[in-house]
């Protein structure tokens, strides 16, 4: 009788061990990953990896998804429109249930739109062109980030309400982002311009990838202006600020969002990066959310520092949000993602409640002024 009782013990957690494996084990859902590994932007991307991969730990710890866990395949697009393609192409040949992915607005279209043709839901991260789902139907397209015209907007009234400038010269790269974000700034300044307020004295692009911006600096200190505005990526951002503070020009410069990182610090050098200014959404350190302590916490312990841009972070809330429409949903189905992304209130993510437009944009999405301090480090500007 003794012998029947240890015998049925046994075999009952047996049995139950068993089957929470086989429940775990059973099937994974496959999340793909489009982020630039490589390539001129490879700091983003890796950065991004790493979020994503926390997140997707952080996720399984609390049970996966209705039970299956989350498993990440990470596709490099090697930060160029090209490649971008080769990579959406493979990850939709791995039949993976969603995208997140990537860093950059003219990366991310060719991509966006081959997801779209094969009705795969896909979330981007750090592509803020308006374009992206303003100028055409993007049923399966969301992004975690915000839009160019917020910041846009956002440095147009800080500039000529909370600090006064009057002489306003605005830089970019003719690339999609950095070219939005000229444009969409241009337009914010116009009643400020038409009032006497403001005028944009100097509008004009510089050639990425080039080591010799002088011919630009030089045409820029001509026309005397006030503050500097650069719209464009941190590679060539460090290069200008270094050799315009080496050409004597000490106004304010301000860097847009896609700036701020460690790389921009190296390039510039902490003597000239130092005092820089940054229109951005809020910065990993500054986020106060339920989810973002843990979360950091999780990333020190693996990586050593918490990253240093924005958008790795918006990258683990596209994790976030999608696993939380495919719970909503109870299916790994592309229309039943898309109908829960759109109408979900219950999604949390790092940077706090996750809720889309229905054009597949992210709602609420704050911006602040960031100066880099002494130690090469972001904080809030106080004026």
């Amino acid at each position: 009788m003794k012998r029947n009782k240890i015998f049925l013990i046994v075999f009952t957690v047996g049995i139950f061990l068993l089957s929470s494996l086989s429940c775990w084990a059973e099937e994974p859902v496959i999340i793909g990953l489009q982020a630039p590994i490589t390539g001129d932007y490879a700091i983003e991307g890796q950065m991004a990896k790493q979020c994503v991969e926390i997140a997707a730990e952080l996720i399984n710890q609390e049970g996966g998804i209705n039970g299956r866990p989350v498993e990440i395949i990470i596709a490099d697009d090697g930060s160029n429109p090209k490649d971008s393609a080769l990579a959406a192409q493979k990850l939709i040949s791995q039949k993976v249930v969603a995208v997140i992915g990537s860093y950059g607005s003219s990366v991310t279209e060719p991509a966006a739109d081959l997801f779209e043709r094969n009705k795969m839901v896909s979330v981007g991260y750090g592509c803020t062109a308006v374009r992206l789902t303003m100028s055409k139907d993007r049923k399966y397209f969301f992004r975690t980030c915000g839009r160019d015209d917020s910041q846009g907007q956002f440095f147009a009234k800080f500039a000529v309400e909370a600090m006064g400038w009057k002489r306003i010269a605005i830089m970019h790269d003719n690339q999609t982002y950095g070219k939005g974000v000229a444009e969409e700034t241009l337009k914010y300044l116009e009643p400020y311009l038409q009032e006497g307020k403001a005028e944009v004295v100097y509008y004009d692009a510089v050639t990425p990838k080039e080591k010799d911006y002088s011919a630009a600096i030089t045409k820029l200190r001509e026309t005397q202006p006030d503050v500097w505005y650069y719209t464009a990526y941190y590679p060539e951002a460090g290069l200008l600020v270094r050799q315009g503070r080496e050409a004597g020009i000490t106004i304010p410069f301000v860097g847009s969002n896609a700036v701020p990182n460690d790389d921009f610090v190296k390039i510039a050098g902490i003597e000239y990066a130092k005092g820089t200014l940054m229109t951005q959404e809020p910065m990993p350190q500054d986020i106060d959310t339920p989810i973002s302590k843990v979360f950091l916490e999780a990333y020190r312990a693996k990586f050593g520092d918490i990253p240093s841009s924005p958008w790795p972070i918006y990258a683990a809330d596209g994790l976030f949000a999608l696993v939380q429409a495919i719970k909503n949903a109870n299916s790994t189905q592309s229309e039943d993602i898309t109908n829960a992304m759109r109408s979900m209130t219950n999604a949390e993510g790092v940077t706090g409640k996750i809720l889309f437009t229905e054009r597949g944009d992210r709602k609420d999405i704050p911006y602040a002024m960031y100066e880099y301090n002494d130690e090469g480090k972001l904080q809030i500007y106080q004026p």
